[in-house]
């Protein structure tokens, strides 16, 4: 009997917490209050950007428009792929159920939320690879539930966009120490062919 009470009260715990997990799952994207938010990410320098040296300028405000201030605690700000860098990369899709969406993970900064314009000097993370992007704001709720949001470019995602060059792994001084030993190798080869002639002329005029 007491067996049966444990696991009965296993089930329910499980169920329980299926139920709430599954709600969290269920926050869709497309329930959110977009344009909430304004936001501007202005790079450092133009052309492509370099990860770990390169930096974003960041700013958002609430919006004229947004209709939904009062649920808002905090501001949470990331790096987002453009469209371009999502295609034939499936752990970069976009989906509509935010705990699926992987468009965005590359975290910024997270701040409580402020109604005054706010400001961030990002520098790119070493570890941010290859590709387009752009910066999202999302508002969460006391609960951690993202209820509105902002982004630095259109809703198609094709104006304001940035590039970002990886770190290829190598570091300027390396190639630069290579080069040397590569130019000081050929030297003392030739050096080498040089002694064995000269060892060998003298051995033939004795």
């Amino acid at each position: 009997m007491a067996i049966h009470k444990i696991l009965f009260t296993s089930l329910l715990i499980c169920l329980l917490f299926q139920i709430s997990h599954g709600a969290t799952k269920e926050r869709l994207f497309s329930d959110l209050e977009k344009g909430a938010l304004e936001v501007t990410a202005k790079p450092s320098r133009e052309g492509v950007l370099d990860a770990g040296i390169d930096k974003l300028s960041i700013t958002w405000k609430l919006s004229s428009t947004a209709t939904k201030e009062a649920e808002f605690k905090t501001i949470k700000v990331k790096l987002c792929y453009a469209p371009v860098s999502q295609v034939d990369r499936p752990w970069r899709k976009t989906e509509n159920e935010l705990f699926k969406d992987k468009s965005c993970p590359h975290k910024i900064i997270t701040r409580p939320y402020d109604k005054s314009p706010q400001s961030f000097e990002y520098t790119l993370e070493r570890d941010i690879p290859t590709g387009t992007y752009f910066v999202r704001a999302y508002a969460v709720d006391a609960k951690d539930h993202e209820v509105a949001f902002g982004q630095s470019t259109d809703e198609p995602k094709s104006i304001n966009l940035f590039s970002v060059q990886a770190i290829s792994g190598r570091h300027k001084s390396l190639d630069i120490a290579s080069v040397c030993f590569s130019v000081f190798s050929v030297l003392a080869l030739l050096v080498f062919f040089v002694n064995e002639k000269r060892k060998a002329k003298i051995e033939q005029s004795k």
